[in-house]
């Protein structure tokens, strides 16, 4: 090791850091979600009401936004040290975009928890073992390495717990996702308003609030006009109603019939 003791080396994305004595840090809120490594020692995370601790080889997510104290102990003779992953607003955001809508899961809750304990598995293993290299401080990453073991740590969290889509891209108040937008693109995808809310950064109030602000009609009511009007257009083409109904986001044929019945006046079947 010869990173020289409580030295840190912060490259935005990623983190190498090592303190030869125990530390104790007093965030107010953690700015960025990250993903770290312990090296050596162990880091214990506290929120006053739960604590959790990893030790050397062992990984654990915090939460950004919320409130910790977190003190590093160093593993005998040798210096605490640890690489992390940070996961900041504008990369969640331009990974968000380019997401297709079929891999957003539905019914799925945020982490409400601080800190979690996350299982070793082959690719982050990998991850970090490419990572390791440039630990001791000899060679400095390119930002491109740097930019592309991010984005691989953030494919990590999201194929190990689904609870990671809903949680690192919720971009509340000052990094919104752009309501619009979103809605026009996503509105075929079979998910709540309450989903809705949650993938663009809000609480239900406000995603209603905010939606108000943009369109006359509830955002219920809106996303029912949005499905009936993109499964004319699907009819219209050939699609079978069965087809159509799961197309645009409806749960079951016998609700898009209804609906349809009463804004057309005609069941979906007689659509030429």
């Amino acid at each position: 090791m010869k990173l020289r003791p409580e030295s840190v080396r912060d490259h935005e994305s990623v983190i190498f850091s090592c303190f030869s004595e125990d530390e104790t840090l007093h965030e107010h809120r953690l700015p960025n979600h990250a993903l770290i490594l312990v090296c050596e020692g162990e880091i214990n995370v506290s929120d006053g009401a739960t604590s959790l601790s990893a030790k050397r080889g062992e990984y654990l997510f915090l939460k950004r936004d919320c409130t910790v104290r977190i003190v590093k102990h160093s593993g005998g003779t040798a210096a605490y040290s640890a690489m992390s992953v940070r996961f900041k607003r504008p990369a969640l955001r331009d990974y968000f975009r380019k997401l297709s809508s079929s891999s957003l899961p539905s019914g799925v809750k945020r982490l409400h928890e601080p800190a979690m304990k996350i299982e070793s598995d082959l690719y982050l293993d990998s991850l970090f073992a490419s990572l390791r290299p440039f630990l001791d401080g000899g060679v400095e990453p390119s930002q491109a390495l740097l930019d592309a073991k991010s984005k691989e740590a953030l494919e990590c969290l999201l194929r190990i717990d689904k609870r990671f889509y809903p949680t690192l891209f919720d971009f509340n108040e000052a990094w919104k996702i752009d309501l619009k937008e979103f809605m026009e693109q996503y509105f075929t995808e079979d998910m709540s308003i309450e989903e809705f809310a949650s993938y663009t950064g809000r609480s239900l109030a406000t995603f209603k609030r905010d939606f108000n602000k943009i369109h006359s009609l509830s955002p219920q009511k809106w996303l029912i006009d949005k499905r009936l009007e993109k499964s004319v257009e699907l009819l219209k083409s050939g699609h079978s109603v069965n087809d159509t109904y799961k197309a645009v986001g409806f749960r079951n044929r016998s609700h898009f019939v209804k609906q349809f019945t009463a804004k057309y006046g005609l069941p979906p079947s007689k659509v030429l």
